[in-house]
């Protein structure tokens, strides 16, 4: 006898007298669940929801949550507090939200509101109002990544690296990132005050807010053959494949045999970016990267296109402002080809997110896998670390040299 005659077999009575009124029960709580989810404006007053666990069956393990307190709170705040007609339902809910995202304790899971989300939509245009700079959390320390060149903040003095202990006298180690961005953007012409820290000395800056217009790829003939192509940032739009391509086009048809790829100050942005760069010098079905997810499996991102620019004798710049998208060309081209890295040591982002909109115009930036270099190295909090260090001085800025350039050209001959 098979075994799915043995199982009908061996089904128990079923006594639907018991059966139906649990069935219709749980068809209820089960409506009553998603009309709560669909039914985002909840109503004020005194609720109380009856306690569910949330069970969440697609995680590496499962995840309870009692709901009760919150439902809780809700009834008393919309039931009890005094200027109750004031409240807006709507920005409790994303508080409560903004409060569950950011006690992941991650800076880059983030939650954003419509606003926020559309703010973030432009500044991957390339265009905004600001200072011209990217910040990131480090050890509990809003940091500057780099300031965009040419920006107000590289005008007035602001360097990768450098700590913002206040902006406009709120302390920074209370904001998140995109709150710190918000106090920070603001119209053109307007100025916003910074207390920045760099190596034990704290300095007070007032910047001038500019219209931000940002490049992404600049080409420069440094003459013997010799190319330079800087790219400032793997931006959001098709801007940085356009550009790129302008670049390798004049690689190609001027007969450069040797490059500087300058990622310095480049905070990184999309990685379909970055492993499209890395393509033009491996050859096709070379591993670029690896991805890891939570369950530790690991997923390669291979080159797939034929290389444009692997004849080319190459060294890389970096510094601590590069990150990210800029730490994956890098790592790639040192891991697959032996290409030789000048600079400082970089920052050290070595996380993958996926931004997801959601209803109403917010998003949810959520950190969903790490990336590793194609030898396995996990980049994370550590950074690269040059093959030749250089570190400018501050008479070098100062005088406007550029030692690290001037090692990639030695390099080269």
């Amino acid at each position: 006898m098979d075994e799915e005659t043995t199982n009908q077999i061996n089904k128990p009575k079923i006594n639907f007298s018991v059966l139906v009124p649990k069935v219709i029960f749980v068809i209820l709580v089960f409506i009553f669940g998603i009309w709560v989810g669909q039914n985002v404006a909840l109503p004020f007053g005194k609720q109380r929801a009856p306690i569910f666990r949330v069970l969440n069956q697609g995680a590496p393990r499962e995840i309870q949550t009692d709901f009760a307190p919150f439902w809780d709170v809700w009834g008393r705040i919309t039931a009890d507090y005094l200027e109750r007609a004031k409240l807006d339902p709507q920005k409790l809910l994303y508080g409560a939200i903004s409060g569950m995202v950011r006690a992941v304790g991650d800076p880059y899971t983030v939650f954003l509101s419509p606003e926020e989300n559309q703010e973030f939509e432009l500044s991957l245009s390339g265009i905004y109002e600001g200072v011209g700079i990217e910040l990131d959390l480090r050890d509990s320390k809003l940091v500057v990544v780099a300031p965009i060149e040419g920006s107000p903040a590289a005008k007035a003095g602001v360097w990768a690296g450098d700590t913002i202990l206040e902006i406009d006298g709120t302390d920074a180690s209370t904001l998140t990132i995109q709150e710190a961005v918000q106090k920070i953007r603001g119209k053109a012409g307007t100025s916003v005050k910074l207390k920045l820290a760099r190596g034990g000395q704290v300095s007070d800056l007032t910047i001038t807010r500019a219209k931000i217009t940002i490049k992404s790829v600049e080409f420069a003939d440094l003459g013997g053959g010799v190319a330079q192509v800087k790219i400032i940032r793997f931006g959001g739009d098709e801007a940085t494949f356009k550009e790129w391509d302008e670049a390798v086009n004049k690689i190609v048809a001027g007969g450069f045999k040797k490059l500087i790829l300058d990622l310095r100050n480049n905070p990184g942005g999309r990685l379909d970016y970055a492993t499209a760069v890395a393509s033009d010098f491996a050859e096709k079905g070379t591993t670029l990267m690896w991805e890891e997810d939570a369950s530790g499996k690991k997923i390669p991102s291979a080159s797939a296109k034929e290389p444009r620019l692997k004849d080319l004798k190459v060294v890389v710049l970096i510094n601590k402002g590069s990150a990210s998208a800029s730490e994956i060309v890098a790592g790639a081209l040192r891991d697959d080809r032996g290409v030789k890295i000048v600079g400082e040591t970089s920052f050290g982002k070595g996380t993958i997110q996926r931004v997801d909109d959601l209803a109403g115009g917010a998003g949810l930036h959520i950190t969903f896998a790490k990336w590793l270099t194609p030898s396995g190295f996990w980049v994370n909090k550590v950074g690269l670390k040059p093959d030749v260090e250089v570190k400018p001085t501050e008479d070098d800025i100062k005088n406007k040299r550029d030692p690290q350039l001037e090692k990639a050209k030695e390099l080269l001959k």
